[in-house]
Parts: C-alpha cells; structure tokens; sequence
C-alpha cells in the first residue's frame, strides 16, 4: 500500500499547506523511502534552503534526521518532536493503515521553545560560512513544545480522518 492509495496528491498537498498555515512549519509527506511525495517546499526561514541546497548538508541534516525520527514515530507508532543537528524542529507523524506503515507527515524549520541553530555543526557539515550562518540563523521564528504537541494532534486527526475514508471507501467497493 503507498499513500496514494490513501487520497489524492491534492488531498495530500492540501493537507500540506493546512499544516503551513496553522504552524508556520515547512510540511511535508513522505513515502515509506523517505522521499517526499510533492516537490513544493515552503521554508518559514532562510536557514534551511541553504543547508539543503548543499549535498552533504541534505545528507547528513535534513535526511538524516527525517530516517532518525521517522524511525522513531514508525517504532512507537507516535508523534515525535526533536531537533535535527542543526537545531531546528523536526516533528513526525507516522501513517499506519491497520499495522501497515505507508508513510510519514513532517513539520520543520522552526526553533524548538528557546533553541538555537547550531551554526558550528552546520559550518563543519557544510562548508557555509559561519558569518553568513549567524546571519541566516538570526530571523529563525520559534514554535513552543505546546504548539508542537498541537500540531502533531492536529496532524494525527487529518490522518485519521484520511484512513478512515480509504477504509469505507474499500468495504464498501465489496458490497
């Protein structure tokens, strides 16, 4: 089963951009790879297009911290909220049909309650100068673990909601 099994790619990207609009966060659907599903990105800094611009900066922050975290919401079958290493919030809704793992709805891009960038790591990993990284970093808007939590119920619900229609949609296709 893939998530366009589940709805539309206009269903989803709506979705995206409803998750944009309530958080600020740069939202995003990924398949069971990780790979997103819509290509649109919709940064709330001016950080983050930069850190992904550069390949290891993609590899070894963005990636790297969606297969961690994602991993960790498939486990517990949970939301989770952590930082990636350059600091920022990387929140992950696991999508289950039934026990059956089909994909991931992220949030991203914002500093976690009273965090900071980590503009060192982010130099060593991409090479970026560490002026232009203050500079970059200096404007970065700010979500509490509330608003966190908020979202990601609010995520789960839109879900939900998604997989119970997939799941009346296909029983009532056998009657």
């Amino acid at each position: 089963m893939e998530l366009l099994d589940l709805c539309s790619l206009e269903k989803w990207e709506s979705l995206e951009g409803e998750i944009r609009k309530r958080s600020g966060l740069n939202a995003s659907v990924y398949n069971i790879e990780g790979y997103r599903i819509l290509p649109a990105e919709n940064w709330p800094n001016r950080l983050c297009p930069e850190i992904k611009a550069i390949p290891k900066g993609q590899s070894f922050i963005c990636a790297a911290a969606h297969m961690n975290i994602a991993l960790l919401a498939k486990t517990s079958k949970e939301p989770v909220i952590e930082e990636c290493d350059a600091g920022l919030i990387k929140l992950v809704v696991p999508v289950f049909v039934k026990e059956e793992f089909v994909g991931a709805v992220s949030g991203c891009g914002m500093l976690l309650d009273d965090g900071e960038v980590d503009t060192f790591l982010v130099h060593k990993t991409t090479d970026l100068d560490e002026a232009l990284l203050e500079e970059l970093s200096a404007d970065v808007p700010a979500i509490s673990m509330d608003q966190a939590h908020e979202i990601s119920r609010f995520i789960q619900g839109q879900l939900e909601r998604i997989v119970a229609d997939y799941q009346e949609n296909v029983s009532g296709e056998g009657h």
